[in-house]
């Protein structure tokens, strides 16, 4: 299949890499250093599954480099979904399907007013995975789990036929896709609340009582304002969502925290903040997910966090 990557971070890259080395014609969209390295030194990608590296690359910074193609990964963070919406319409011919994993619950809907929403997909990816470096994808292990809507499409089933000869891509496919986006929303917004605010992987977190309790809270809330958007989470989902959980490695922390530390921009507005202002609309009290949108709010955009240094004076107080 030819499949474009538009993205070419963590999950892009790692999906990509994956269908890459089990022979599809994969092209990478990229930009900077991250497209440069790929250029030149190819993709490497660490997993516990296996390391690989792709020595010859087809990355660029235009898609109408690249032409119509039969699948469109759609991984661009949601501050960036609509610029990248724009630039991707070269790529999807009539018969192209963009299957996109943005977290949160908006992007289909914005991604609609550039490409028919009759040939996109929406995703929820189940995987830890980040770009390390410049042309240096880790992936930190537990469950590598993709499930996207459009059951029955004839290309999104021949991708799911590719992934399944491929290493490391779980591809299901669903009927009822905003279902499906409100239940990672839901549990992404309590995870990337988690470790963001407390600065910490979550097998301490689910380990410490008053962590699990906080990261619980959270989850609550979230299913609390799914219930009343007409989304209630499926039966048995509390205990899903702790087993997911604990497949991860311990020191495993979302996206969101490693954007907060490295000073880069976040999703903090479509994942708490949006989970706050919903249930402000639908009347359901939210006060964890607005202690986390408040307190990290000031470093939403973008910016290293400050390191406190004392005065020589307050030493002297002590």
């Amino acid at each position: 299949m030819q499949v474009a990557i538009m993205g070419s971070g963590g999950i892009g890259g790692y999906i990509g890499a994956r269908l890459a080395e089990a022979g599809e014609d994969v092209a990478f969209i990229g930009r900077g250093a991250h497209l440069e390295a790929m250029r030149t030194e190819g993709l490497q990608l660490e997993s516990p599954l296996g390391n690989m590296t792709l020595r010859q690359v087809t990355a660029t910074e235009a898609p109408s480099d690249i032409g119509f193609v039969d699948v469109v990964v759609f991984a661009v963070k949601l501050y960036d979904v609509e610029n990248a919406a724009a630039a991707v319409v070269p790529l999807v011919g009539p018969q192209t399907r963009l299957l996109a994993f943005q977290n949160g619950i908006d992007s289909i809907d914005m991604l609609a007013r550039f490409v028919p929403r009759s040939q996109i997909a929406g995703g929820a990816a189940y995987v830890s995975v980040h770009l390390a470096a410049p042309g240096r994808i880790v992936h930190r292990g537990g469950v590598t789990r993709f499930k996207v809507g459009g059951q029955g499409d004839t290309t999104i089933e021949r991708l799911r036929g590719v992934c399944d000869r491929a290493v490391g891509i779980d591809l299901q496919t669903v009927q009822d896709v905003d279902q499906l986006l409100w239940t990672k929303f839901v549990t992404l917004c309590a995870f990337s609340g988690a470790t963001s605010l407390m600065r910490a992987g979550i097998g301490p977190i689910l380990a410490d009582p008053e962590a699990r309790t906080f990261i619980e809270q959270l989850r609550d809330e979230g299913m609390a304002v799914a219930t009343a958007a007409g989304y209630p989470m499926p039966d048995g989902y509390n205990e899903e969502v702790m087993w997911l959980w604990r497949t991860f490695p311990p020191d495993t922390r979302s996206s969101m925290t490693i954007d907060f530390e490295r000073g880069k921009p976040t999703e903090l507005a479509w994942l708490s903040g949006r989970l706050r202002a919903l249930g402000d609309e639908l009347g359901v009290p939210t006060p964890a997910h607005t202690a986390v949108y408040r307190a990290l709010h000031l470093h939403a955009g973008g910016s290293e966090l400050p390191r406190l240094v004392w005065p020589d004076a307050l030493e002297e107080t002590k």
